[in-house]
């Protein structure tokens, strides 16, 4: 059956063929097959007729879509060129055009509205453009069921402003069902007291959790060193705690490590869209100190976790959360001090 109803038959036709059918002289049916439609364009004509029907008609007109400005161009074109640059440095955290992330800057910072295939065109037609390299398939699922069930925890350290040399740590905990950022927040120096302070945000507010994920890093984990004639003997892996450990051990929180980069890998994809975003956002206006980055940086984080569509999920994030919650997937359990604690600051310490 073709839609193109307008082709086939004039106005005249369709209406008696939706006289008859509200007079009960032709069933569902009949009317359906005689009009040649999906049902559900059948009742979107039945119900323009009954609203109005001496103005009901299937009249159509196709309308041109306008060209767009040349100050949109221009804007286009700008962005772009910024993208290359981008990708030119090896010290700036990217390596492709991001079309979306033009088009988004664009609204917010001019009210223009353009397509992001309107860009995807214009950067092939002027040489903006570069194939994606070849990834390794990978399984984009969801691994855990529940809330709280596995903490995604690592450090990202780029250069986050094209007019800073200096290079900045993003901190991040991502509940891996949700995809919630349970805490971001971008840093000057690494330390044990800054992933603390990360595992402090997100216990307080959101609950304590069954599990985090990591790397090895001497922050998470002691590793004993490779033997030597130089080594004296000490303890083994796993032997002593970090205090970043401590804190979760005094939690009944438990730790998984990443034992591969391929492994690590995984923690690190749900970082990239930050790190790609902010990046871009301090280009634009033009960051030239810590104190702006770790605003736009605590923005987007809040876009990601409030209106951004999850392209593995489906889901805003917040909305996915707030739904498990709602139906009892959670392993969250709230946060109450662990004695003989008194005060917050002698659990994160």
């Amino acid at each position: 059956m073709s839609d193109q109803i307008h082709r086939r038959l004039d106005d005249q036709q369709v209406r008696t063929i939706l006289e008859q059918y509200d007079r009960h002289a032709l069933t569902l049916t009949a009317a359906v097959a005689q009009l040649g439609v999906q049902r559900r364009q059948f009742f979107n004509l039945l119900r323009a007729f009954r609203g109005d029907a001496a103005a009901f008609s299937i009249a159509y007109e196709r309308t041109s879509t306008p060209r767009i400005s040349a100050e949109t161009e221009r804007h286009i074109r700008t962005a772009l060129e910024r993208d290359r640059s981008f990708i030119a440095d090896p010290q700036m955290p990217i390596r492709t055009y991001n079309h979306s992330a033009i088009r988004d800057d664009l609204h917010r910072i001019h009210r223009i509205t353009v397509s992001t295939e309107t860009i995807r065109q214009r950067a092939k037609a002027w040489g903006f453009w570069m194939p994606r390299p070849e990834r390794r398939v990978h399984d984009r699922i969801v691994a855990t069921d529940h809330a709280g069930e596995l903490i995604q925890h690592d450090s990202s350290h780029h250069r986050w402003s094209p007019y800073v040399e200096a290079m900045w740590y993003g901190i991040t905990s991502l509940d891996d069902c949700s995809r919630l950022l349970l805490a971001a927040d971008l840093w000057e120096r690494e330390t044990s007291w800054t992933h603390i302070v990360a595992l402090k945000t997100a216990m307080v507010r959101y609950g304590i959790p069954l599990r985090y994920y990591v790397d090895n890093h001497s922050i998470f984990r002691f590793i004993e060193r490779a033997p030597s004639i130089h080594h004296r003997e000490g303890p083994g892996t796993d032997e002593v705690d970090p205090q970043w450990k401590r804190v979760l051990r005094d939690c009944s929180v438990d730790v998984t490590y990443a034992m591969s980069p391929q492994a690590k890998g995984k923690i690190e994809r749900p970082y990239r869209w930050m790190q790609d975003r902010v990046v871009r956002r301090c280009a634009v206006e033009e960051v030239r100190d810590f104190a702006g980055a770790q605003r736009i940086f605590g923005e987007e984080r809040d876009r990601y976790n409030t209106r951004q569509v999850h392209s593995t999920t489906h889901e805003v994030p917040i909305m996915r959360f707030e739904r498990l919650l709602r139906e009892g997937k959670t392993m969250l359990r709230p946060f109450v001090l662990p004695k003989p604690y008194a005060h917050l600051n002698d659990v994160f310490s």
